[in-house]
Parts: C-alpha cells; structure tokens; sequence
C-alpha cells in the first residue's frame, strides 16, 4: 500500500518562499504520477501542479505558473513543490496524491492522498 506523507508547510509572508515536500513508503514511486493539490476553507481541492512518472511532464493551474516549481526525486521516493511569490491567496492545506496515469491534474484522477500540509501566506 502507498503511503505520502507531506512536510514542509507553515506561516510566511507575503512574497516568501516554501518548499513542500511528499515523501512515500509502502511502494516505489517510479511508477506514479504525483500531483499537488490544495483545498483553502469554504472551497473545492483543485488541482496545483503535477508531474509525469519520469518527470518530464507537468501540468500546472494557471494561478501558480511562474511561481511554483513541481519536481521529483525517485532514487529518494520524494516528490517537492517549490513555491515562491507566495500570495495570501495561496492560503491552504497542500495535499500531494498518486495516480498510475498522467493525464490531467484533476482530484478525480488521484488514487492515494497524504492527510495535507498547511500553508499560511499572511503578513
């Protein structure tokens, strides 16, 4: 069984940078894609960036490009999500999750979810 856990989260301020990062055991995660998502309060978990198996595709929301950076090490079982510009907007809990396809960045796509990671962007 596939378990993701995530770390990294907290406070920062606007402008500030956090890297999150979605550590796996159980199985390899060579074979998975993996996405980040978040869910703010009130609001649906939507699709961040996520990243191919091999890692040479991504597909990122539009309100992160140029400011996000998803990647992967396999050899350490870990998938990481640099965020840098950080918007109060951003405000969320962060969940990394597994699919064994790469097609869309999309909940419904994603098998195997981490319990989330809060990220607080207020000044």
């Amino acid at each position: 069984q596939l378990q993701l856990v995530e770390s990294g989260g907290g406070l920062v301020q606007p402008g500030g940078s956090l890297r999150l990062s979605c550590a796996a055991s159980g199985l390899s995660l060579d074979n998975y894609a993996i996405g980040w998502f978040r869910q703010a309060p009130g609001k649906e978990r939507e699709g961040v960036s996520c990243i191919s198996s091999s890692g040479e595709s991504t597909d990122s929301a539009d309100s992160v490009k140029g400011r996000f950076t998803i990647s992967r090490d396999n050899a350490k079982n870990t998938v990481y999500l640099q965020m840098d510009n950080l918007k109060p907007e951003d405000t969320a809990v962060y969940y990394c999750a597994a699919s064994g396809v790469f097609r869309i960045c999309v909940v419904p796509e994603y098998d195997y979810w981490g319990q989330g990671t809060q990220v607080t962007v207020s000044s």
